[in-house]
């Protein structure tokens, strides 16, 4: 079969304009395709931590002149205060000598929010000694003494029981009388670790005495550690002495 050229450009032109529209609409159903298909969101981001923030004291019971440690940790932080003594580093430690009870607090503030916490050390008035009472109790007639410890232990041994109860027999016996336990330790140890040592030894012979029957109101506390030792040479001799709860009395305040 022969065809004129005019008519085979005729077709050329049909198949070509048949090609451009099927071209058209594939583009189309690509396009609304890909318009239909939903967009993925990303997760948001996880919220900054909240600070965290913790601060003690050791001893938490002072006589006038005493100091304590003061300890703090924080996380989390980007600004920390420690009140009343100014900015402080996230986490540390400072030897204070307040004259006046006062109240320590410490405030951690970050992108996660704020965090506080706060520790009270509280200084004794100066107790007025007890002479007579001081010497009764002390007496060389007197079964009482000093209740001494193990090394690094604040539980009353059972060989030291007979003179708790013997205390608290004493002090029922003169109920005027107010007394002051002092902690004391062996110089073995850092201070800060003595400190809290002597606290605790002193803390557990006035819950003894409490549990006795003794008003928890007639009975303070205090700690000095490794600073006031009974006994100041280097022998196990001298440690042992040093290792005590040494009960003092006092005038009632």
């Amino acid at each position: 079969m022969n065809y004129s050229p005019a008519r085979l450009t005729v077709r050329r032109g049909t198949f070509s304009a048949c090609l451009k529209l099927a071209t058209v609409v594939l583009l189309a159903f690509v396009c609304s395709a890909c318009g239909s298909k939903p967009v993925a969101k990303l997760p948001p981001p996880p919220p900054p931590p909240v600070p965290t923030a913790t601060v003690e004291a050791a001893p938490s019971t002072l006589q006038p002149g005493q100091s304590a440690v003061l300890t703090w940790k924080t996380e989390n932080a980007t600004d920390i205060k420690l009140e009343p003594i100014g900015t402080v580093e996230a986490s540390g430690s400072k030897t204070v000598t307040p004259s006046d009870s006062v109240t320590y607090r410490i405030v951690a503030k970050g992108p996660g929010g704020q965090q506080e916490a706060s520790v009270r050390v509280t200084v004794m008035p100066a107790a007025t000694a007890a002479p007579k009472a001081e010497d009764e109790l002390f007496s060389a007639a007197s079964a009482r003494q000093d209740v001494f410890f193990d090394t690094d232990e604040y539980s009353v041994r059972a060989d030291q029981e007979p003179t708790v109860v013997s205390d608290a027999s004493f002090l029922k016996a003169h109920p005027d009388l107010h007394v002051l336990i002092e902690g004391h330790c062996d110089e073995l140890g850092s201070i800060e670790y003595n400190l809290a040592l002597g606290e605790s030894r002193a803390q557990t012979v006035k819950s003894m005495l409490v549990k006795a029957g003794i008003s928890p109101m007639r009975i303070a506390t205090i700690s000095y550690g490794k600073e006031r030792p009974f006994c100041r040479e280097e022998s196990d001799q001298c440690y042992r002495q040093n290792r005590r709860a040494h009960i003092v009395p006092t005038a009632e305040p």
